[in-house]
């Protein structure tokens, strides 16, 4: 996925600075750019610019985000966008002072991630191991299935991110021991286990998708064997693997395929399963952050807050002097 072309100017400095210094990645500098122009956006209209807008105009602003009927979340997310935005300004001399310095945002709770049960992502694996063991009319069709299991497999044995899964390298289903060496948010390297039901899933649609290339490349008129890809999981996307929201698909189509309401499974919902089930069978937190790749524990810490409410939900509902009101 290439970078958003930057707007003119002093934003186009900012997100610059973001991308060389901060390693921000396309998505992060996609955000920034959206929430940069809408701000500057409104400036426009009150007949301002960012190098002399006052803390009056920002304010002006963030009401009418409210009046556009924003939740706190996003209007939170894009003063902190113009924040980083005005100290940057500041920093380099553009400006002499930071109207944004004074302002306080909208307060939000942190909502806790939604989970899995155990059974219900058993139930998922077995339900995509057995899809992908049908006879089907197409080899495309068997590849597919194999790469939803290998999707689910690998989400819930690993809790990468879904653009870590997503730009897996071939090799990845070559590898020899027993982890996974993957390149997460900042481009920073970690290494991440792998166990023996992921390695198979792998194989599996490695296979499958081998079977379904030589298939496509015999229906063709060049004899030549098909190059093997770079990704683990091709296709014909501008960056050459697949995209976010073809698993994020492939997932939900799966969910209703095991009897789960569709809404409640994504590629982070793994994510989230992957770190609370490990929490609840005694992990240590430090072990999980590494694991998922936080650079802040305070982020990991979301899932005791899952466990906990569990917790105040098991004592409510069974515990025989309990009056079902939780206070």
């Amino acid at each position: 996925m290439n970078a958003p072309v930057p707007p003119p100017g002093l934003a186009r400095l900012f997100l610059d600075m973001m991308a060389a210094e901060r390693g921000a990645g396309a998505n992060t500098l996609g955000a920034y750019q959206r929430d940069l122009e809408d701000y500057e956006g409104f400036l426009a209209t009150q007949g301002v610019d960012a190098a002399g807008a006052a803390t009056q105009d920002l304010r002006a602003w963030l009401a009418a985000l409210s009046a556009r009927g924003l939740a706190s979340a996003s209007v939170a997310r894009k003063l902190s966008a113009v924040r980083q935005f005005h100290r940057f300004l500041y920093a380099e001399g553009h400006r002499g002072d930071d109207p944004a310095a004074v302002l306080e945002g909208p307060r939000r709770s942190r909502p806790l991630p939604k989970v899995l049960t155990l059974e219900e992502v058993s139930r998922l694996i077995a339900t995509a191991h057995a899809r992908a063991g049908e006879a089907v009319s197409s080899f495309a069709e068997a590849a597919r299935r194999a790469r939803t299991a290998c999707f689910i497999e690998l989400l819930y044995a690993t809790g990468l991110r879904v653009s870590e899964l997503a730009a897996l390298p071939a090799s990845a289903a070559t590898m020899k021991g027993d982890a996974l060496i993957v390149r997460g948010k900042g481009n920073k390297e970690r290494l991440v286990p792998l166990g023996e039901p992921a390695k198979t899933a792998m194989g599996l649609y490695r296979a499958a998708l081998d079977t379904a290339m030589a298939g496509k490349a015999g229906r063709g008129q060049g004899t030549a064997p098909p190059q093997r890809p770079r990704w683990l999981f091709p296709s014909g996307a501008a960056s050459g693997h697949i995209t976010r929201q073809q698993v994020a698909l492939d997932l939900k189509d799966l969910a209703l395929a095991a009897g789960l309401d569709p809404a409640r499974l994504s590629p982070h919902v793994l994510r989230h399963a992957f770190a609370s089930h490990l929490l609840a069978h005694g992990a240590e937190l430090r072990i999980v952050q590494t694991l998922l790749g936080h650079a802040d524990i305070s982020t990991t810490q979301i899932y005791t807050h899952v466990l906990d409410e569990r917790l105040k939900s098991l004592v409510r509902d069974l515990h025989p002097l309990s009056d079902g009101s939780g206070d």
